[in-house]
């Protein structure tokens, strides 16, 4: 929105023509989206205390989380308000990448926020159905991906990217829908699976969304883009503001989510979170990339399901509780201790990630 102001405004001052940079704009997104999750965060946790959206810690899980019984939940709220104002005061609007970004954050975050009320409702910590929150996925991210494949304008736009590699690039047709579908939902599922401590998905979250930005403003640009081996779509420059807000109202919520918490995401959050990062990546051809630097959330996702099927296969439990941090927890490592290793570990597969850049 304000780049148009901007545009317009340069036929009066030439200085404003410094507004069309992706990379101004991606700082004043971000630093925007930042102050807005600061300004606004206490308001936010003294509203959600004022109509009782506390958190209702569930029964089976560590008897340490019971100090956080009564926090107030749906915090994710303040962090999808900062991303979606940041994003449309800061981007251009006649991008349709831009538009698909805003509205796959919202819908999920929808999605998220019908479990986080359900739950408040019955005060219990059971919301929607695994069924029903699935189907409701399943629904929004077999739209997006379609409405992604009937809208691609280049070839590259459908092709699976193979890192490490310069040449491969499979082309799926149709077959794309499926692989946007699975990015999209898995990372908006797996992002919902970490959040289970103080702080501990929303940095990974928030790296992941930075370095996102760096491919994304890679690809826009066709010498970095022809220097790094990777393809060339144009589009996706505008997704550096977007991934940008993300990082902002990140750091933001942050400061109110670390231990102890003051504020928990809920899924309204997690949801809304992971379906935007998943997004991004299918969006700037990164999916196998995505894989992994959110290997954290992989991990988790993975521990459940080895949990699940060895449970009702065996009638035995491979890890004392799941996901995966549960398990550390009730080994007895403090919450801080698992919270900053698993960042540090994120760390890793990020550098890990970005080498991809230049190894092909």
């Amino acid at each position: 929105m304000l780049t148009w102001l901007a545009e317009y405004l340069t036929q009066y001052e030439s200085a404003f023509n410094a507004f069309q940079y992706i990379t101004l704009r991606a700082i004043l997104s971000a630093m925007t989206a930042l102050f807005i999750s600061f300004i606004f965060g206490s308001y936010i946790i003294r509203l959600l205390q004022g109509l009782r959206a506390r958190q209702t810690v569930r029964s089976e899980g560590p008897q340490s989380h019971y100090v956080k019984q009564g926090t107030p939940t749906m915090g994710g709220v303040l962090i999808v308000i900062a991303v979606m104002l940041s994003t449309i005061l800061w981007g251009d609007l006649s991008s349709r990448y831009v538009w698909i970004a805003l509205i796959t954050i919202f819908i999920f975050a929808l999605i998220g926020a019908s479990d986080d009320l359900l739950k408040l409702k019955r005060q219990s910590s059971r919301g929607l159905s695994m069924g029903q929150k699935y189907l409701l996925q399943s629904i929004a991210g077999f739209s997006i991906a379609a409405a992604l494949f009937t809208t691609a304008q280049l070839p590259v736009e459908t092709q699976l990217i193979v890192p490490f590699f310069k040449e491969v690039m499979v082309d799926m047709g149709p077959w794309f829908i499926l692989l946007a579908y699975l990015t999209v939902v898995g990372s908006s599922n797996a992002v919902n699976l970490t959040d289970g401590l103080d702080g501990l998905a929303i940095m990974p979250a928030v790296l992941i969304a930075g370095a996102l930005s760096i491919f994304a403003y890679a690809s826009s640009h066709a010498g970095f883009a022809d220097y790094l081996a990777i393809p060339h779509i144009p589009m996706t420059g505008e997704l550096v503001i977007f991934s940008a807000s993300l990082v902002g109202a990140g750091l933001g919520f942050l400061w109110f989510n670390t231990y102890p918490a003051q504020v928990f995401m809920g899924d309204v959050g997690a949801l809304a979170l992971g379906s935007a990062i998943g997004l991004i990546a299918v969006l700037v051809r990164q999916e196998i990339v995505l894989l992994i630097m959110g290997g954290l959330f992989v991990m988790e996702t993975i521990s459940v399901i080895i949990q699940i099927i060895s449970y009702r296969t065996t009638g035995q439990r491979v890890f004392r509780m799941a996901p995966l941090h549960h398990h550390f927890e009730l080994r007895g490592w403090p919450e801080p201790r698992i919270i900053v290793r698993f960042w540090i570990i994120t760390l890793i597969l990020i550098l890990v990630g970005l080498a991809t850049l230049k190894i092909r």
